[in-house]
């Protein structure tokens, strides 16, 4: 096929969230119409608001609107586009979708059907790789795809291996299997979730490098035959394969190695006849003694969520770039033009809960804004890159990523002390996000100490996920914080509205229970609670705080926002702070502390049983059903299989018991919080 470019005015984005809308941006600065597409989940998205037109394309459900080349096509028709952007995901490596829009006459904005096939098959791309010279793992790429051939290959290999999705990419279809005995268990889950994804089971085995990081080289081409790097990025701190926080450029790098992968990268690339922006991604190996040893891994024939970090570090707008190369021009820049200057890091912020397995969450954000001014940070420090605001819905539809959080800085500790600040300075309310777990790993000291690779996430388990430990001064905050807040929210609840004899200038003490959240359910229990004694010092806000032994003065200063001022015997200290039902949060640099909130008499006393049901955790569908109902089961043991938001979740068994009845069947929608069947524990 051809690549024929054209000049156009007007740019569709076949995505939707935080992609489409930093593509818009872009185009609008070029002088070029927006058109967006949405599902009716998203009929009121930032992205169709932000768009100078918008059409229909169908359904929620992303095989029948975003992943309809059809309605896509027919929307670039409709409204007279002369190019579409796919953004990443849906119908960005969908060689049939440029193949259609070829036939249609409009321009797609990346590179040919033949690149896209040459490396969507990630066995033939090996092939072609080591064609090319470029490093490869070992691994199984073969077409014969039978179980026990696929355990065989497997078993010469050496375990751990990795299964991956040969059609694949964004840690769908993806698990480390640790020895023979969990193979086929694993195989059975990839397999699902690749056909689930792309529609198409086939897997390939690689052997699973202990200590490696993940490095991603830039790589982009032109249709004259012209190709560069723009220089590497380290994606390593991944959870379940899909990368969490990125930063460029990769730590460590030296001289010679950056350029013997760019050159690989480029190879690579060249090697498919690429047009447009791709990532070619390795794996470097920092076991000791490797150092310098990279394998090629996979490229994606995309523009990469993690792009923004490359922008910073070259000052080069790559949507641009891909805008211009689409349009017939050759490369803005040679390689000896591009140059890197500081470093940068991108936080991505999810809607899921990491304390509860990483469950996506969905609901209303009541608040999701961003406070530069008040954290002393410029814009040319932070970027936010976000598809929501306040006001909007998270749909169960859509992968659970809400915006990425992108900070500069002159080296690496700069910038991850902004990111820290930044991090602090974001205020995320309504739904259950991943900004406190970022803020545990962008201030654990192995990620300070570049101890990278793409287990730091599991090595780091327990420190990551350690309880919290509260301070004198976190109860006293909060204590305040939520007296406050009570007070904004619900005048007859609030100490101020009470008819208890309380009184703002009398010495009537109010004790508050405060606990961390995830013992809230233990809050009758003397032993779970600190019991905080406040008494109204003065006229203003100023407090009289008794924590234990300790007595401490304390005043509340609001700010703007949610940002509020708490000065402890005279420390003063600003924080991002809210009041979320029970839950008292509050950020800073430092971290993110979550507390438990109640006034002492009103903690409620009872006995808390075994659930004798099982409960849907997140809004998803129904994949499978693995016991029988009658059935005698061990606590932990799988019963069912959920997916919400491209991931699989297994509901595992309370307790020791037997299953009485299922209430829904495999292919069912199920709502958060529904009975998804009747347990019955053993005595």
């Amino acid at each position: 096929m051809t690549f024929t470019p054209t000049k156009f005015d007007t740019l569709l984005v076949a995505n939707r969230g935080e992609i489409a809308c930093r593509v818009m941006r872009t185009a609008r600065r070029m002088g070029l119409k927006t058109v967006a597409v949405y599902s009716d989940a998203d009929a009121t998205s930032r992205h169709v608001r932000e768009a100078d037109e918008a059409v229909r394309l169908g359904p929620a459900a992303a095989r029948e609107s975003y992943l309809n080349v059809d309605a896509v096509i027919e929307a670039a028709q409709r409204t007279g586009t002369g190019a579409i952007h796919p953004g990443y995901g849906f119908l960005s490596e969908n060689g049939t979708f440029v193949k259609a829009l070829e036939q249609a006459g409009i321009t797609f904005v990346g590179p040919p059907a033949s690149a896209i096939a040459a490396m969507g098959d990630k066995s033939a791309a090996k092939a072609r790789m080591a064609n090319a010279g470029v490093p490869l793992v070992p691994g199984y790429h073969g077409d014969d795809q039978g179980d026990a051939l696929l355990r065989s290959e497997a078993d010469k290999i050496g375990y751990p291996v990795m299964l991956k999705a040969s059609a694949g990419g964004g840690g769908k279809g993806m698990r480390v299997v640790e020895s023979g005995e969990g193979f086929q268990a694993a195989l059975d889950g990839c397999r699902r979730e690749s056909k689930a994804a792309f529609g198409d089971d086939r897997m390939l085995i690689e052997k699973y490098l202990v200590q490696p990081r993940h490095v991603e080289v830039q790589v982009f081409c032109d249709r004259y035959g012209n190709g560069v790097y723009l220089f590497e990025r380290d994606c390593s701190v991944q959870r379940r394969h899909q990368k969490v926080i990125e930063e460029a450029p990769a730590p460590g790098m030296t001289t010679e190695l950056r350029a013997a992968m760019g050159d690989a990268a480029v190879r690579a690339a060249q090697e498919i006849g690429y047009v447009g922006a791709g990532t070619v991604e390795f794996l470097l190996d920092s076991s000791p003694g490797q150092d310098g040893a990279f394998y090629f891994m996979e490229m994606n024939t995309r523009l990469q969520v993690e792009h923004p970090v490359t922008e910073m570090i070259t000052g080069q707008d790559l949507v641009e770039w891909q805008l211009r190369v689409a349009m017939g021009e050759p490369l803005p820049c040679r390689q000896d033009e591009l140059t890197i200057t500081g470093h940068s890091f991108e936080a991505r912020i999810y809607a899921e809960d990491p304390e509860q397995d990483f469950l996506p969450a969905t609901g209303l954000l009541t608040r999701f804004a961003l406070d530069l001014e008040g954290a002393g940070l410029g814009a040319d420090q932070v970027r936010l890159d976000s598809g929501v605001e306040s006001g909007d819905t998270v749909s169960m539809h859509y992968d659970p990523m809400l915006a990425k959080l992108i900070v500069h800085g002159v080296d690496r500790d700069a910038a991850l002390a902004t990111l820290n600040r930044a991090l602090a300075s974001l205020d995320v309310q309504g739904v259950v996000t991943n900004r406190a777990f970022l803020q545990r790993l962008a201030n654990h000291p192995g990620f300070k100490n570049v101890e990278l690779d793409t287990r730091f996430i599991e090595r780091n388990e327990a420190t990551l996920f350690a309880p919290r430990q509260f301070s004198t001064e976190d109860y006293a905050s909060a204590a305040l914080i939520g007296l406050h807040q009570l007070a904004q929210e619900c005048e007859s609840d609030s100490p101020w509205g009470r008819h208890d004899g309380f009184r703002l200038n009398a010495p009537h003490t109010i004790r508050i229970a405060l606990c961390d959240p995830a013992s809230a359910q233990a809050a009758d229990n003397d032993s779970a609670v600190v019991v905080v004694e406040g008494k109204r010092a003065t006229l203003d806000t100023q407090w009289q705080l008794t924590i234990g032994n300790s007595t401490l003065t304390a005043s509340l200063q609001p700010l703007e926002g949610d940002a509020v001022a708490v000065t402890l015997n005279g420390h003063r200290r600003r924080l991002q702070a809210y009041k979320d039902g029970h839950v008292v949060v509050m950020a800073e640099p430092s971290g993110e502390t979550r507390l438990f909130w109640r006034r002492i008499d009103a903690i409620d006393h009872g006995h808390h049983e075994t659930e004798s049901t099982l409960t849907a955790p997140m809004n998803g569908t129904v994949v499978a059903l693995l016991v029988e109902p009658g059935a005698q089961v061990e606590k932990g043991m799988p019963l069912m299989v959920m997916e919400a938001m491209k991931m699989e979740h297994t509901m595992t068994a309370p307790a020791d018991g037997s299953v009485e009845t299922f209430h829904f069947q495999a292919g069912d929608t199920v709502s958060q919080g529904a009975v998804l069947l009747d347990f019955a524990p053993s005595e």
